[in-house]
């Protein structure tokens, strides 16, 4: 009854959601494509293929790229499998549209009606359901189940805000997670979450951006541009909405003095000769940032102009590099000395430190960590990220730390044995994945 009153709702919201996708299409146009794909009508036919269609629903930007160390153990275990890969951004598809080979698939994810998700399973017909980290949509579990379809939760993390929101409406999420056949936490705590929703949690396999490789090629340009800079490199990675702003405030009134007795008396000499870069988390909000830049008294100097050559600086006021590039994490992070972590300076749960780590790049982290929580303290105990109480300390932190030669080296290092010492969740989630399909298709050829 619960689930039905539900699908009422979200059948009378389907105005609303073209209506939002229409908006956002304005400043992306990547939503205006394939709209009806939203609702469950295609255009593009599905030929016949002889190996089994596995299908991985990535939301976003960051679980399209953590997905692609798994899709490629998938590759190597089922050499004849067909990817099915499905979006709930524009970011996302765009970014998945390089996993494809021939003869993949990649659409929209369905709207959660009853009517878009049968209508999805019809078309495609996948023989399992892979959703990555944090996706659960109570029709699409309830459908995969009523179809005898294995539907998974891997390198699956749950954040005790997000337990606390699952819990107030408990009726409708305990059933959308006991609905799923397996799910592979990152985390021991996690695991506990997910046990606490009725969830059938498997096993502990670990979290998928430690497997991703970054960009070599990428990491090596940042670098370059920063020996051409000739001074240190702090960035802000991911910014969210807030964190820019007081960021440009603190700069304003930023003082040597403030890292006093802080270490290397040097420091007073170069501390206001650090170069700050900011790359927002939102690709929508590029120009805005750009705007809010200027408006706080500095020139900007933007990634979309520098070209091959690196990093431009403006004539008169003292300049922010500003990243408005898509793809392109590995160079910031290369180009970085240290970085200060998006959304954890605001009550946001903050960003992926596993990329950074695995570019060499340290970070500085403010208090808000609960999206990353086990991630985040590994890398505080490993020497690959420090924590600050708030947005001004940790100006002052990263502004010591990358003027402490001795200091940056050992952060850099833990840098990489905290990312070496992670890797290995790709090959395993392949394995269990592979053996839920396999015991599924067993299962059907016996009822059969």
């Amino acid at each position: 009854m619960i689930r039905a009153l539900y699908s009422v709702a979200m059948w009378l919201a389907q105005p609303l959601l073209i209506l939002k996708l229409k908006r956002r299409g304005a400043k992306e146009p990547g939503y205006l494509l394939a709209i009806p794909e939203r609702f469950g009508r295609y255009t593009q036919s599905v030929p016949p293929h002889d190996g089994p269609t596995v299908w991985v629903h990535t939301v976003s930007l960051g679980e399209t790229r953590a997905a692609a160390v798994l899709i490629t153990a998938l590759r190597q275990i089922l050499p004849d499998m067909r990817l099915l890969l499905t979006h709930g951004t524009a970011t996302g598809r765009a970014e998945g549209a390089k996993l494809l080979q021939p003869g993949d698939l990649q659409a929209w994810q369905p709207w959660d009606t009853v009517g878009a998700t049968q209508r999805f399973l019809r078309h495609f017909k996948p023989q399992i359901g892979v959703l990555m980290e944090t996706e659960i949509w109570p029709n699409l579990v309830a459908t995969c189940h009523k179809r005898q379809m294995p539907l998974v939760l891997a390198s699956g993390r749950l954040s005790d805000k997000s337990l606390r929101q699952a819990e107030q409406l408990r009726w409708l999420a305990r059933p959308a997670y006991a609905g799923l056949n397996a799910v592979w936490p990152q985390t021991p705590q996690d695991a506990q979450r997910f046990n606490t929703l009725g969830a059938p949690v498997r096993a502990v396999l670990g979290n998928l951006k430690f497997d991703a490789t970054p960009d070599a090629q990428l990491i090596s340009t940042g670098r370059g541009w920063r020996q051409q800079a000739g001074r240190p490199v702090v960035m802000i990675a991911s910014s969210r909405e807030g964190e820019e702003l007081a960021l440009l405030q603190i700069l304003k009134t930023f003082s040597p003095s403030a890292l006093i007795g802080q270490g290397d008396a040097a420091i007073d000499h170069v501390a206001n000769k650090i170069q700050w870069l900011i790359v927002p988390r939102h690709p929508q909000r590029f120009d805005a940032v750009a705007e809010l830049i200027q408006a706080q008294g500095f020139a900007v100097s933007r990634r979309s102009s520098w070209g091959a050559t690196g990093p431009t600086a403006p004539a008169g006021s003292p300049s922010i590099w500003l990243g408005d590039s898509l793809g392109e994490m590995a160079l910031y992070f290369g180009l970085a000395d240290a970085a200060l972590l998006g959304g954890s300076f605001e009550p946001l749960g903050g960003q992926n430190l596993i990329e950074a780590a695995a570019c060499g790049c340290p970070v500085v982290m403010g208090p808000h960590t609960f999206n990353f929580a086990l991630a985040s303290e590994q890398a505080q105990e490993a020497g690959a990220a420090l924590r600050v109480a708030d947005l001004s300390a940790g100006v002052a932190l990263a502004a010591a730390l990358v003027t402490d030669v001795d200091q940056l080296d050992r952060a850099r290092q833990a840098c990489g044995n905290f990312s070496q010492a992670h890797r290995g969740a790709a090959q395993r989630l392949a394995r269990a994945i592979v053996h839920v399909m396999n015991a599924s298709v067993a299962g059907l050829v016996r009822t059969g």
